[in-house]
């Protein structure tokens, strides 16, 4: 009981105390800040991932009493995600990742057998050390190297939408059932059509989320991480209709998943949410708001809610989208923009591009923003009301937006090249022949 006592309070401890003498000394930087929270945040969801998969295929099992979570010692999980997460970050920041892996590879090979027996290790365990390793540990030191450069963009914003996702989904409605007396088992014996139909009900607020996310990493250049702001005001997108879409979004997310869980707890945390968001966060964030963009953030608040949509979106300048008149169903795309009298949007003939011979449907935005084909006529979609804007946000998402362009394409309705101050339209495959 005694060794048990002491695996658990120092698998906690040790990390813990590394980590905080690893700050005094190093002093990181505000965007090395923001990495060690990314990586933290990442590995309390992926680990949880990680063990439930050892425990499932037989990697390793724990044996202890109380502070479980999912019968994961609490503790040994939080001082994991910390040597995984902190540590590397702060003792190693010039390492190449592939001997940081190695490294840490070489820890775990002592330390996992010394902690015994709160661990007992499988026969097959070093195949889910190799999937911790890729799945926990190397994303997260990616995702947090990467913030610190202030690189790869995009790889950090679909990670961070992962650890949103994890953290909400998974983690948090974790602790409260397990807190509450909750099972997982009420979402698996729920029938196939009403699991159907709540799951449709959360892609709202995921593409809520998931909309807005992209809008800061295309339009601002940041992303939502206080310490990885976007570095330009943003209120194109979802943010023509309401201010606070990342916030709205959790709290319906939870109060869904609350409802699909039958767990009263977990729908409430969307009222924490809802407080924090109106509180705190809504002081905090608007101050900072207010200092780095001054007058532009004023008028925009003056005109978009915070937690209640518009129905008509908000744009401080116009914004243009060129569409063929020489092409037949082109202009007839053109013509029913124009019927839905869409807001701070011109739409002119390709033919009459100031520069460009357009091969598709182009949407060009004040801040110098260029859109093309299936991405354009969503954004087109966004300047008419919330219901056309919310097909336009979700026709835009990654993947979604590919995948229509190539059906859309397979079609007909591929790239063909408009020649400027005139009606011919020429079809690519003229060209080639």
């Amino acid at each position: 009981m005694r060794s048990v006592l002491l695996i658990r309070t120092m698998g906690l401890l040790l990390p813990l105390l590394a980590a905080c003498a690893l700050w005094l000394w190093r002093l990181p930087s505000r965007r090395t800040r923001a990495g060690i929270l990314l990586a933290f945040a990442w590995n309390l969801s992926a680990l949880l991932a990680i063990n439930l998969l050892a425990a499932h295929f037989g990697w390793w099992r724990f044996y202890a009493q109380g502070g479980l979570l999912l019968g994961i010692p609490a503790d040994l999980y939080i001082g994991w995600a910390v040597l995984w997460g902190a540590i590397p970050v702060l003792a190693f920041p010039r390492m190449r990742l592939l001997f940081l892996i190695a490294l840490m590879l070489g820890v775990d090979l002592l330390l996992m057998p010394a902690c015994a027996p709160v661990i007992q290790l499988g026969n097959r365990w070093l195949v889910g050390e190799a999937m911790a390793l890729a799945i926990v540990l190397l994303p997260a030191q990616a995702l947090a190297r990467w913030t610190k450069t202030d690189s790869r963009l995009k790889w950090r914003a679909s990670l961070q939408a992962l650890i949103f996702s994890g953290l909400l989904l998974g983690v948090l409605p974790a602790v409260i059932l397990e807190q509450t007396g909750g099972s997982w088992l009420t979402f698996w014996n729920r029938s196939f059509w009403l699991k159907s139909i709540y799951l449709q009900l959360l892609m709202i607020p995921a593409t809520l989320g998931l909309t807005a996310l992209q809008e800061f990493v295309e339009r601002g250049r940041g992303t939502p991480i206080p310490y990885d702001p976007p570095r330009r005001l943003v209120t194109s997108g979802v943010y023509a209709y309401i201010a606070n879409p990342m916030q709205l979004s959790i709290c319906l997310l939870l109060a869904v998943w609350g409802l699909l869980l039958s767990s009263y707890w977990v729908a409430g945390a969307s009222l924490m949410g809802l407080v924090y968001g109106a509180g705190l966060a809504a002081w905090d964030e608007g101050g900072d708001l207010r200092r780095r963009h001054g007058r532009a953030w004023v008028a925009y608040r003056q005109m978009v809610r915070n937690w209640w949509p518009r129905w008509r979106p908000w744009y401080s300048e116009d914004a243009r989208v060129y569409v063929a008149e020489g092409c037949e169903p082109c202009s007839e795309v053109g013509t029913w923009l124009k019927h839905r009298r869409p807001v701070a949007l011109k739409i002119i003939a390709a033919e009459k591009h100031p520069t460009l011979d357009l091969r598709r449907m182009t949407y060009e935005a004040s801040d110098g923003t260029i859109e093309e084909g299936v991405a354009a006529f969503a954004r087109s979609l966004e300047h008419i009301n919330l219901a056309w804007g919310f097909a336009g946000w979700t026709m835009r998402l990654p993947l979604v937006r590919q995948l229509i362009q190539l059906l859309v394409d397979a079609v007909g309705g591929g790239p063909r090249e408009v020649r400027r101050f005139g009606c011919e339209t020429i079809s690519v495959a003229k060209i080639v022949k």
